[in-house]
């Protein structure tokens, strides 16, 4: 039975080689904090290791709950969601609802539990398999959580957000937290009943039923666990943020699975242990740390990571298979064991030295000035078009412009903006996925004397040097004149949305709205939301003209929407039914061109990118910036596409 109680083993040399053959990630751990200490000078820093500790613990926190699963041969696919949902119980209640904090705090815990508590009802006495079970709750609580949000971000009060700080000024309380719910994981599997029981039920579940355990109530107390620390997981990432974002922890579900597989378990069952899970966390943290001081490419920073994820599982697997060849008189099958492990650590070293150094362009020489851009997503030709703007100005200029992708994620775009920071760059460059969570990060750069500047979307409670932006309400209000003018004032249209919870689908569609007060005749049938995602686009489309076939416009947030659902509109686009997009995009201009989309409303992203860099550049340079500078918006259709460059 597995336990996380390491042997003592005497002689020093020998006892360290043994803790690192019996622990593979802990081997590829260290690999990993060598090379990348070797590559950065910035990454082998206090500061840095505890930003590190930061960024590690929602996924710990989570992989912890995941571990009791996977240990007992199940599965859990929703613990992102239900800390999601677990956070906006808990802000919505103590905020909204005046419900008080301790109470509320109880409340999101009840939530989490309850939800765990409907996982092991489906699958024990439901007998649903617990990958669908789970797949079926992470759908349901993340709509819950969108529901009680109404889709927007939902401040936390103030008395748990403290939960995001450092105590004595210097340990952070995630670290903490993470290290507390270590212990008790720890304590659980190890010296507790339920603990064994999970062993017995992984390695063999009709074994353990005929030896008179309660399978079915073990498996109901399990997932209840996994949805505990999916609610503390879920408090302590909206902490960090200061505010409960229903779209928060997406995807967190395959990294804490990922960090108990690294870690050693099986998704067999039967093994695993709380220090190996909190191993693997690292590992992800690490990767993820590093590769930002590095100034690697968003897009190959998932490449790497894939990689060594692989390459450190198969270390462990390959050593767990060598443990298994008998030891002759000789010892001859233990020197090939650690021969074996030897040589896998040594390629997971080559791997990441080379590709962190190919992908990092082994350029020493310092320049003038580094500045660091952290986008919301790379996934959307807009932002894509931001980040092109800004390097060509970069490059002018003769700077170090380091790029990153938040992918949508406010957490982990509060990871890069630490990384930023703790690297000392000259001055940071923000695109917030959201306002609200973007500000304690901004906030802590300010605090390091390091400048940030917004591009396209504001930060809130932090003091920028500058804001770039267009006018979003403005944009939308254009829109909506130019789609009822085009209509003569009068007809049915619908509204694709774009990601619930984000400043720009907000800021839009009020514009939007309050333009269309102009307008009585023209009427909104249906809003859905389309994510600002083309191929979301063309399948609400395709779902709203089944109820709404007749209808003679569309407005859609952004330019991607716009074209998904010009594809649903098929022939009928730009005749019988106009569309109105916005953003500006290269294909939305295209589409403009050909008739298809009868209007975007431009906000010539480039120029943001380059203005953007500009100021950056005279904020870290100690010169005054304007609070606000404006880029301006036009609607642009056929009659003056030609003319128009972004």
């Amino acid at each position: 039975m597995a336990t996380d109680t390491l042997k003592s083993t005497s002689g020093g040399p020998a006892g360290l080689r043994r803790v690192l053959l019996d622990n593979g990630a802990l081997t590829a751990l260290i690999v990993l904090v060598v090379a990348l200490s070797a590559l950065s000078g910035d990454f082998l820093t206090t500061d840095n290791l505890l930003n590190i500790g930061v960024q590690a613990a929602v996924t710990a926190i989570l992989a912890f709950g995941v571990t009791f699963v996977i240990v007992s041969a199940g599965i859990d696919l929703s613990v992102g969601s239900v800390a999601a949902l677990s956070a906006t119980v808990l802000a919505w209640s103590a905020t909204s609802e005046g419900v008080p904090v301790p109470l509320a705090v109880l409340l999101a815990v009840a939530t989490g539990i309850g939800c765990g508590l409907v996982n092991g009802f489906l699958i024990s006495y439901g007998k649903l398999p617990p990958f669908i079970a789970t797949l079926a709750m992470l759908s349901v609580a993340r709509g819950l959580s969108l529901v009680i949000s109404q889709g927007s971000p939902i401040a936390f009060p103030e008395s748990v957000s403290h939960l995001g700080d450092t105590l004595g000024g210097w340990l952070p309380v995630p670290v903490l937290v993470m290290v507390v719910m270590g212990l008790l994981t720890a304590f659980v599997l190890g010296r507790t009943y339920i603990g064994r029981s999970l062993y017995a039920i992984g390695g063999n579940e009709e074994a353990a039923r005929l030896s008179g355990l309660r399978v079915k109530k073990q498996k109901l107390a399990i997932y209840a666990l996994s949805g505990l620390f999916a609610a503390a997981a879920g408090i302590v990432l909206a902490s960090r943020l200061s505010s409960a974002q229903p779209q928060a922890a997406q995807g967190y579900e395959l990294d804490a699975i990922a960090a108990v597989v690294i870690g050693g378990a099986s998704l067999a069952g039967g093994t695993g242990k709380a220090s190996g899970t909190l191993i693997g966390a690292l590992i992800l943290a690490v990767l993820r740390n590093g590769l930002n001081l590095l100034s690697v490419s968003a897009f190959w920073q998932q490449v790497v990571i894939g990689v060594v994820i692989a390459l450190a599982v198969l270390l462990d697997t390959v050593r767990r298979r060598a443990g298994a060849t008998p030891v002759t008189a000789g010892g001859g099958g233990n020197k090939r064991r650690q021969a074996l492990t030897y040589v896998l650590a040594a390629v997971v070293a080559a791997a990441v030295v080379g590709a962190t150094s190919l992908l990092h362009g082994g350029s020493s020489a310092a320049k003038p000035e580094k500045i660091g851009l952290s986008l919301s997503t790379l996934n959307n030709p807009f932002f894509v078009q931001i980040r092109e703007g800004a390097q060509e100005r970069a490059e002018q200029l003769g700077v170090d412009l380091t790029v990153t992708d938040a992918q949508n994620d406010a957490s982990q775009q509060a990871n890069q903006l630490q990384n930023f920071t703790s690297e000392g760059v000259g001055s940071i460059i923000v695109n917030p996925v959201d306002s609200d969570a973007a500000g304690p990060s901004v906030r802590a750069a300010a605090e390091a004397d390091i400048p940030v500047v917004g591009v396209d979307r504001g930060v809130n409670k932090a003091d920028t040097a500058a804001l770039v932006a267009s006018d979003n309400v403005e944009g939308g209000r254009l829109g909506a004149r130019a789609l009822a003018e085009k209509l003569g004032g009068k007809g049915t249209i619908v509204i694709l949305q774009g990601q619930a919870g984000t400043s720009a689908s907000r800021e839009r569609g009020a514009g939007f709205a309050a333009g269309l007060k102009e307008f009585p005749g023209i009427r909104v049938v249906a809003e859905q939301p389309a994510d600002f995602d083309r191929t979301k686009g063309l399948d609400v489309m395709t779902n709203l003209l089944q109820a709404h076939p007749d209808i003679d416009g569309v407005f859609a947030e952004n330019d991607e929407m716009a074209l998904g659902a010009i594809k649903a509109l098929g022939a009928r686009a730009g005749k019988s039914v106009q569309v109105v997009g916005f953003d500006g995009t290269p294909d939305g201009l295209k589409a403009v061109e050909a008739g298809t989309l009868y209007a975007s409303v431009a906000q010539q992203p480039k120029e943001l990118g380059r203005i953007a860099v500009d100021n950056a550049l005279r904020a870290a340079d100690g010169e005054r910036t304007a609070e606000l500078v404006k880029v301006p918006v036009k609607v642009v259709t056929k009659e003056n596409v030609a003319g128009f460059g972004g």
